[in-house]
């Protein structure tokens, strides 16, 4: 099953909305029914690994193997959409229409996408949504945080993503027996406290397994 969400974060049905299209031109059909599918398949890539280990507990032969799998699935759709596949920093990124794809496991339990929060986002993370996120609102790399010569370095683009112009947030949930509960996308802002602030989110459907 899949689905597209209107501006407001509600699922429908149908073509994909009006900004998946301005943002993925003829791909937005396929990518709103992909990557659905393309975390499906992590998920069971990365249960059979936890499974074939032996351990009681997935743990991080389960969400290690997750987060890996799923980089690598969502660049093999994006190898068959005739995009790139940008490697930084040893992780692979997917870009289509110069969209770089960001997925990220927020929760191993359904939870809503407000509580989402990543855990002492690296520099490298932190610097990928000050250049390629939406804009951020004046002095939220205030000097009390960083150093001028530190908040230009966050403002640097990476060389790797090349024409890289956008980065689409792919947030969702994931259990290794149930699979995906939820998957949230489209632009959104890192905070300093590691949590995401979305202007407008999409909610896409989920694929059984």
């Amino acid at each position: 099953m899949s689905a597209t969400g209107d501006s407001n974060g509600h699922s429908i049905g149908g073509t994909p909305s009006t900004w998946a299209r301005e943002r993925f031109g003829k791909d937005a059909t396929r990518l709103t029914i992909a990557v659905p599918e393309r975390l499906a398949r992590a998920h069971l890539r990365a249960r059979a690994g936890y499974k074939a280990s032996g351990l009681t507990r997935p743990g991080a032969a389960y969400g290690h193997t997750l987060a890996e799998a799923v980089r690598e699935e969502l660049a093999l759709e994006a190898e068959a959409l005739g995009g790139l596949v940008r490697t930084l920093r040893g992780r692979a990124y997917a870009v289509i229409n110069d969209q770089v794809l960001f997925p990220y496991k927020y929760g191993s339990h359904p939870a809503p996408v407000e509580s989402a929060h990543m855990k002492d986002p690296s520099k490298v993370r932190r610097r990928l949504f000050a250049v390629y996120g939406p804009d951020e609102p004046e002095g939220l790399f205030s000097v009390d945080e960083y150093s001028t010569g530190e908040y230009e370095d966050l403002h640097e683009a990476f060389e790797e993503l090349g024409r890289a112009d956008n980065l689409v947030s792919v947030l969702f949930t994931c259990d290794p027996e149930n699979g995906v509960h939820a998957i949230h996308w489209r632009e959104a802002r890192l905070e300093l406290d590691g949590t995401f602030a979305w202007a407008h989110r999409e909610e896409l459907g989920v694929v059984d397994v």
